[in-house]
């Protein structure tokens, strides 16, 4: 077993400081029949349907990465503080631990993740386990654990109970052979991180369990996320949650990625709406098992524009990270989003300036914004 103790041993130093919510331990995959898993022939479990008038019972796995926290103050809004479970494998911090329901789950830890779901009796589930794009390629064996072996066991739990499985998937999920101006649904998708492999064999085995086993499985490509209230997480995108940081500390910000490096973008609290749209919209009105989503699509050269409109003094200087320059060169520039706007009825509401504004408001910059308003 030593390969599973060195993959935890990173795991444990890797994620202090990633902000992504995995696990680490590795345990033996069984499949037969017409259940992913082997069930044992005493198992003391039993399934809970809901009716459509009743709240789900949510967990959420990886919830204090960059999107986790969000999305549980929502459902807890939307469904009861007590409905909604956030998980990890890290302490949470004290407001987290006392807004609601927390528990410890590793999701490579397929026997503890089921006793979860069944104790619980969770009905939703949302998968945010992940090493992000350049935090995987620093540790390829252990992003190939986390996001493909802690996908495998999330998908049989969710078949086997008849769960609600949402995964998210990312513009990292194409590659430079894709459309990238604007980026269909449907086209050629040869990622060349592991994090995209690892979301493009989410997407397809997502949507084979779907018709396979008749899994409720529903996934949303992201752009870039940005959110005022956590920090950076190891993602090529972060270069547009730290400007508004070092803007506002010290009037500069040295980008990793060229000026004019055009990425599809979108605030958290559109992300967000987003995912619970799609989680609530009627099965039949879905046409496939992953949209892409889309919001606004800016290049750093024309954020810092932006930003300098209030913090006029901005300094923005470029050091190319050839790494992530790589990765953001191989992805989309923006996308096409208008299935997910026909069949469910996605519409975002932050554009550029808006966004802005918010996040230096967020970040302490009102008088900024007032002024310059």
């Amino acid at each position: 077993m030593p390969i599973v103790r060195n993959l935890s041993r990173a795991a444990s130093q890797l994620l202090q400081s990633s902000g992504c919510g995995c696990g680490v331990s590795i345990v033996p995959v069984r499949c037969i029949g017409v259940s992913p898993r082997q069930v044992a022939s005493d198992a003391s479990f039993h399934s809970v349907t809901f009716s459509e008038s009743d709240h789900p019972r949510v967990l959420i796995t990886g919830g204090l990465g960059q999107l986790g926290v969000g999305l549980a103050k929502l459902l807890r809004k939307r469904f009861g503080k007590n409905n909604v479970i956030l998980s990890d494998i890290r302490k949470p911090a004290d407001n987290v631990f006392y807004s609601g329901p927390f528990i410890f789950a590793d999701v490579l830890d397929y026997k503890n993740l089921r006793e979860i779901v069944v104790n619980n009796r969770i009905t939703w589930l949302f998968h945010y386990s992940a090493l992000l794009s350049a935090v995987g390629e620093a540790n390829v064996p252990l992003a190939r654990a986390v996001n493909i072996t802690g996908l495998h066991n999330v998908l049989d739990i969710a078949a086997e109970h008849n769960l609600r499985l949402f995964v998210p998937s990312t513009i990292g999920a194409f590659g430079p052979t894709s459309p990238r101006d604007p980026t269909p649904d449907l086209c050629i998708q040869r990622p060349r991180t592991i994090y995209g492999v690892s979301k493009v064999h989410a997407e397809l085995m997502g949507e084979y369990y779907h018709y396979r086993y008749g899994l409720d499985f529903r996934c949303l490509r992201y752009p870039g996320i940005i959110s005022a209230d956590s920090q950076p997480g190891g993602g090529t995108t972060d270069y547009a949650v730290q400007i508004f940081h070092d803007a506002i500390k010290s009037g500069k910000y040295k980008c990793y990625l060229k000026p004019d490096t055009r990425l599809p973008m979108m605030y958290i609290d559109d992300c967000l709406k987003a995912t619970l749209e799609v989680m609530e919209a009627p099965a039949e009105a879905l046409t496939m098992r992953t949209y892409n989503i889309n919001a606004m699509s800016f290049s750093p050269e024309e954020l810092a524009q932006e930003v300098r409109k209030y913090i006029p003094e901005l300094q923005m200087t470029y050091s190319v990270d050839q790494v992530k320059q790589a990765i953001a060169d191989s992805w989309p520039m923006n996308f096409d989003d208008s299935n997910a706007r026909r069949d469910w009825g996605w519409k975002h509401d932050y554009d550029l300036p808006e966004l802005v504004t918010t996040m230096l408001g967020f970040l302490g910059s009102d008088s900024r914004v007032a002024q310059a308003n």
